[in-house]
């Protein structure tokens, strides 16, 4: 029996680098900013709140980004829309090294967010278009755990650039990372359809399960996708999720020197450790899915066993603010960052499993901004709360009400996505 070949897996590990890239730039002003926080006023009074305003600018454009790019990408296809995303993103970190303060740097990040919200529908449409059912969620949790690599990277990397060459350096160094991938990009990447290093068997195994073949159809106007209910669970489900993941990303150096007194001049294993862990929570909760599909179970219910099992697993993550020892609080955000990671890969499969092709970008799009408009508002009150603490003289107080309010989130998002569409049934769009 002729192999079915893999020149798949070559388009995941190119995903794999693009996210990695993504999140390496997106770390980077979370990890400078216990080491220029004078600088720029973001110790002082109401200091938190104006810290968050600079993230609140990168959660809104990239809200907007994403409406815009995963429309965008179901007309252009993946290819170009890929290489204009990078392409900005890439600029938008390296312009970071002129900001001058809180003002210029909520600019440049508003820029970084425009430029980096076609990165996830971009990634999820090429999955689609490149895997099989069975395959992807695993596939998925390979090139989403490049969210995690760049965030393990970062920690050990920035402090070094910053040492050495100052804060500027590490936006111009980072930045410039893009445009190397890009160069791989544009030598490997093509639609199956178009794909001449792809064998016929290897095409034909990666669509046996679609309807459709082909790679580029009519696209679907996005104001039409709020009509199905499967827009609605996806919606819901990145609501009320995304918004701890931001958290972990942007709060926890700061939350670890408050509260138990970490240089972040120098390398924080602790960071590189949760992170890590995250890796394996996003490969491993592709994989679980998958697995279980493989084995028989239908699709529906094996996303649906597995995404309640990471849900469960993200709320001992309130008993964090009970920790004394910083590697039990490390061990407790570990499993909740890893079970984030799990559960993210399979939302994204679950919209490739309701959605045909031609519309998933879209999909991915409008759950996107959903998840950043409810990053945009749990950072606003984050910031107040923090504020509010850090007047009252502990500001370790503010975190662990933070941490108490994650570990609900993922159960009620489980629930809803399953009250709405109980076997993940197909949009019928064409109708």
């Amino acid at each position: 029996m002729k192999k079915i070949g893999n020149y798949r897996w070559r388009i995941s590990s190119l995903l794999f680098f693009a996210t990695t890239i993504n999140y390496l730039d997106r770390q980077v002003i979370s990890l400078l900013k216990p080491l220029v926080a004078n600088e720029f006023g973001w110790n002082g009074e109401n200091g938190e709140s104006n810290y968050m305003y600079v993230h609140m600018a990168f959660q809104a454009s990239y809200a907007i980004g994403l409406l815009g790019f995963g429309g965008i990408i179901d007309r252009i296809g993946t290819k170009l829309g890929y290489t204009i995303s990078i392409i900005a993103w890439s600029v938008a970190a390296m312009m970071h090294a002129l900001a001058t303060g809180t003002m210029s740097f909520a600019f440049m990040r508003a820029l970084l967010g425009l430029g980096e919200s076609g990165n996830f529908p971009a990634a999820i449409k090429t999955t689609a278009e490149w895997f099989p059912k069975n395959e992807r969620a695993l596939a998925t949790g390979i090139f989403n755990s490049g969210a995690n690599i760049g965030a393990v990277v970062a920690p050990v990397v920035v402090p070094w650039i910053f040492s050495q060459f100052g804060w500027q350096m590490v936006f111009i160094a980072t930045g410039a990372i893009g445009f190397i991938w890009l160069i791989f990009w544009w030598l490997y990447y093509e639609v199956p359809s178009k794909q001449k290093k792809l064998s016929k068997e290897e095409f034909d195994y990666i669509h046996a399960d679609m309807d459709e073949k082909e790679d580029n159809q009519e696209p679907v106007k996005w104001a039409k996708l709020f009509k199905f209910k499967q827009t609605y669970a996806f919606l819901f489900g990145k609501l009320l999720t995304d918004p701890i993941w931001w958290i972990l990303l942007t709060q926890l150096p700061s939350y670890f020197s408050s509260r138990f007194h970490k240089d972040l001049s120098k390398p924080s294993w602790d960071l590189v450790v949760i992170y890590t862990a995250t890796t394996l929570g996003s490969i491993g909760g592709g994989w679980l899915s998958g697995m279980l599909i493989n084995k028989g179970w239908a699709f529906y219910n094996a996303r649906k066993i597995s995404m309640l099992g990471f849900a469960l697993a993200v709320v001992p993550i309130m008993l964090a603010s009970y920790c004394d020892n910083i590697w039990q609080a490390v061990g407790l955000i570990s499993l909740a960052a890893a079970a984030h990671q799990a559960w993210s890969a399979n939302i994204y499969s679950i919209a490739t499993d309701m959605f045909p092709k031609k519309a998933i970008s879209s999909v991915i799009g409008i759950g996107g901004m959903a998840g950043s408009v409810g990053g945009i508002i749990f950072m606003y009150y984050v910031g107040l709360l923090l504020d509010s603490y850090k007047k009252s003289g502990d500001i370790n107080i503010g975190y662990n009400y933070v941490l108490l309010c994650c570990g609900p989130a993922y159960l009620i998002a489980w629930a809803i996505i399953y009250m709405l569409v109980p076997k993940l049934e197909t949009a019928k769009i064409d109708d």
